[in-house]
């Protein structure tokens, strides 16, 4: 009790000296208070409005191989479009706009599938799309798109670049029409920038989950690209940016075990589901059939066979 009524007669002597005649007395605590608000002032945050009405426009040269929803019709742009309508229908059951896709390992299609899955959202509506390649070890998505890939995403990631300078569009209009295909200006690409040893860092910083909050109300959707979650930890951190995961195995390739541990590592977010890709073997016209197990899902043609659960 003593402690608290001369801890009452200290500050009271204090006020006292606060109003009195002297100058120096209340000098020196204000210049102290000045210092420490300056080392804990955060930085403003991101003029977003202003960003989106300076992005900058580059002559993409995609890769229309690589990316068939660029045609008007065809097999792939019905699959990716069956896709799209999977995507729209797990929004009815819990928001969702950022979305994450993974692998398992590298080179099961995951960028393929990211970048398809974006232009056939881009090209469905008057939706804004936002695609970002965050996958600083090996970046696929400026190539697919024949896009620049700096600065990217690294940079910001890093600090030595601001938002505006990271963001870009094709200059082509949708009116544009080259070999069947039409233009994607409502398609904004972040590329993964000038990459280094030092992505995990880079991930791990958070920024990334700034950059979405700052982001998401200018876009309808965001489809992030990220690395292989059983080669590397980067893709569990970018999953906390996300609303939920989109998953990657690719056709008589990935092992059953393989996607038991894909699935596995996100076990901490929303899955939306597996996409498999690369089916050597459409299914003949009126007979198609799905068979799952342990959660995998594949499809085939011709007699249906039963599986036992082993590896592929």
């Amino acid at each position: 009790m003593s402690r608290i009524y001369e801890a009452l007669q200290r500050a009271d002597r204090e006020r006292q000296t606060a109003h009195g005649p002297g100058v120096e007395h209340f000098a020196e605590p204000a210049v102290a208070s000045d210092a420490v608000a300056s080392d804990i002032e955060e930085p403003p945050p991101a003029r977003t409005d202003a960003i989106l009405q300076n992005i900058a426009h580059y002559q993409w040269k995609p890769i229309a191989a690589s990316l068939p929803t660029l045609a008007d019709r065809g097999p792939g742009v019905e699959q990716f479009r069956s896709l799209r309508s999977r995507i729209y229908q797990a929004r009815y059951e819990a928001p969702v706009k950022t979305i994450l896709v993974s692998s398992g390992m590298p080179s099961e299609g995951k960028s393929f599938v990211a970048a398809n899955l974006a232009m056939s959202l881009a090209r469905n509506s008057e939706n804004s799309i936002l695609l970002i390649d965050a996958d600083l070890r090996r970046p696929t998505l400026h190539k697919l798109l024949g896009a620049h890939h700096v600065p990217g995403l690294a940079e910001y990631l890093s600090g030595n670049v601001e938002l505006n300078a990271i963001l870009q569009r094709d200059l082509s209009s949708e009116s544009d029409e080259v070999a069947g295909q039409r233009g994607i200006s409502n398609l904004t690409l972040i590329p993964s920038g000038k990459c280094g040893d030092n992505s995990s860092e880079l991930v791990s910083n958070h920024r990334i989950e700034e950059l979405v909050v700052n982001l998401a109300p200018h876009f309808d959707w965001i489809v992030i690209d990220s690395p292989p979650v059983l080669a590397v930890t980067d893709a569990v951190e970018l999953a906390h940016a996300a609303d939920a995961v989109l998953l990657v195995a690719r056709g008589a390739t990935t092992p059953y075990a393989v996607a038991q541990r894909t699935q596995a590592a996100f076990s901490n977010a929303r899955i939306l589901g597996f996409v498999l890709n690369d089916v050597q073997y459409a299914p003949r016209r009126g007979y198609y059939y799905y068979y799952y197990y342990g959660g995998k899902e594949e499809s085939g043609r011709g007699k249906e066979r039963k599986d036992s659960g082993s590896q592929e």
